[in-house]
């Protein structure tokens, strides 16, 4: 049965591997004073709750773009013509299914969907975009930003509560 609900514990667990999920069973557990077994159960009970989604390593942006080539990063708005939830969901699909879109987000109000798109350069640039948007009959109205510098990245949610 599923307990579906996070205690103190809990919260402590997901922002410790939210910030390390390198971290041991046993470190884990030493870090949030808790046994071992009880750690290993706990993360296991949150991540088959779907708590914990997936562990990955994120890696050096600029490192990555520097020695691949990946050069250009563009936040795109993307509005369809057509609203519909089919028109949505086959842009949708489209978008998530190309490698280059990093990121995909439906939003609300002003544009349909926000892309963070990862291009090498301006050409490669030009051909996601006909991928993605001129072969779209529907797509009406698409408005590009690049990025010159990234401020902040962050994948974690500040999960414990401030006193």
């Amino acid at each position: 049965m599923k307990q579906e609900y996070l205690d103190e514990v809990d919260l402590k667990l997901l922002n410790a591997l939210q910030h390390d999920a390198s971290l041991s069973n046993v470190g884990l557990a030493e870090q949030l004073n808790i046994s071992p077994p009880t750690c290993l159960r706990r993360v296991k009970r949150l991540t088959d709750e779907g708590w914990i989604e997936r562990q990955v390593a994120i890696l050096n942006h600029d490192k990555l773009g520097a020695a691949l080539g990946h050069g250009l990063s563009a936040l795109m708005e993307v509005t369809l013509d057509q609203q519909g939830a089919e028109h949505l969901n086959a842009f949708e699909q489209r978008a998530v299914a190309d490698d280059a879109v990093q990121q995909c987000w439906r939003v609300s109000p002003g544009p349909d969907f926000v892309l963070v798109v990862q291009a090498a350069d301006m050409p490669d640039y030009l051909a996601i975009t006909q991928r993605l948007l001129t072969q779209d009959a529907n797509v009406r109205n698409v408005k590009a930003f690049f990025a010159t510098k990234r401020a902040k990245f962050t994948s974690t949610w500040p999960v414990l509560r401030k006193s």
